[in-house]
């Protein structure tokens, strides 16, 4: 009952709220109309104390802009879409996200286009979303991202093009990167197992497609070869970034005379099957076999034990690419159009002393 007179006593606010015209924001931030379209646009010739005095009452009355009718009226688009195909569901919601963050802050709205990147008609579908949405630009993921020749095609659809690859050096200069530098985070999980004690260290991969899947493994034989432990190319297991992957994977690894006292997996979902097939075979964990993962995805702290992993800001890491995309659309100036994330080691409980 006490919810319901708290809704009534506040419907008229929440739908004025709701309802809320750029008049509206213009009439109660005491500026006009137009001043108000430029701050959403993100003009620059809008002075800092008026551009934050609009945008709080843009969010006290939760002010909406009408995108569609926007992009209708004029030549400038405001959607930004994300085109994916990854097998990891957590990576996919935490790229949605972040890009909703910035698109929102923004005033844009989001495209989301899943597809298969290994299909024949794959550029005549994407050609086609990007003339009938007329979308700003594209937020690129892997495999995406790290294929010159359709970033190229992109490009060539006249629309702004941001890419999110792994690696610590842009690969190339056909168009703005987020990078993701895989090797050094992996090989500090590796040098975190080899300070443990562990000399035989099993490794589960993803798809080697995915540039990610090179990275990591680059980055697993360094630290070895640092620390004058001879690579056992055996120990290499080639897979996909899935829970299935990791539990045939560790099936593999532990079904052997000479069993690794650890395991690298490619990603936390890797990890998390690993550490199933382990326990079904009979292994202690972390007491009889070390286990991590990649990506502090919430799999990592959901398993029992919790994950040893390497943190990446996915989230963070979409935002920004939507937010360089954004402004290079505006053409707006940009201080760095390359930016570097390194993930940062998270140790838990699934690593501990070799046996």
């Amino acid at each position: 009952m006490r919810n319901n007179e708290f809704f009534e006593k506040n419907k008229l606010r929440l739908y004025l709220q709701m309802k809320a015209t750029i008049n509206d924001v213009a009439k109660q931030a005491g500026v006009s109309i137009k001043t108000v379209s430029r701050v959403m646009n993100n003009e620059p010739s809008v002075r800092q104390p008026t551009r934050e005095k609009v945008m709080a009452v843009v969010e006290e009355l939760n002010y909406q802009p009408n995108l569609a009718a926007r992009n209708l009226a004029g030549t400038k688009s405001f959607s930004v879409a994300f085109i994916y195909d990854n097998p990891n569901a957590y990576y996919v919601i935490d790229m949605q996200n972040g890009i909703l963050s910035a698109c929102k802050k923004q005033g844009f709205e989001l495209l989301i286009h899943p597809c298969d990147a290994k299909a024949d008609n794959l550029l005549d579908e994407i050609t086609q979303m990007v003339k009938h949405s007329r979308i700003a630009g594209l937020v690129l993921t892997p495999p995406f991202s790290e294929q010159p020749d359709f970033v190229q095609q992109m490009i060539d659809l006249d629309i702004e093009v941001v890419r999110i690859v792994s690696g610590d050096i842009a690969p190339d200069e056909i168009a703005p990167c987020i990078m993701v530098n895989d090797h050094a985070a992996a090989h500090s999980i590796t040098q975190h197992l080899i300070d443990l004690g562990h000399k035989t260290i099993g490794f589960i991969a993803g798809e080697a497609e995915h540039r990610s899947t090179v990275e990591r493994l680059r980055g697993y034989k360094q630290a070895l070869a640092d620390n004058a432990i001879t690579l056992d190319e055996s120990l290499i297991i080639n897979g996909e970034y899935s829970f299935e992957s990791g539990v045939n994977g560790a099936k593999d690894l532990l079904s052997r005379a000479e069993k690794p006292s650890a395991i690298f997996s490619c990603n936390d979902e890797i990890a998390a099957g690993a550490l199933f097939a382990s326990r079904l075979m009979g292994m202690s964990i972390p007491e009889q076999l070390s286990i991590t993962g990649f990506e502090n995805s919430p799999f990592s702290r959901q398993t029992w034990p919790t994950l040893t992993t390497a943190d990446q800001p996915n989230q963070k890491i979409a935002e920004d690419a939507a937010n360089l995309l954004i402004a290079r659309s505006r053409k707006q100036k940009v201080n760095q159009e390359t930016q570097l994330y390194t993930p940062k080691l998270v140790v838990r409980d699934s690593t501990a002393a070799a046996p």
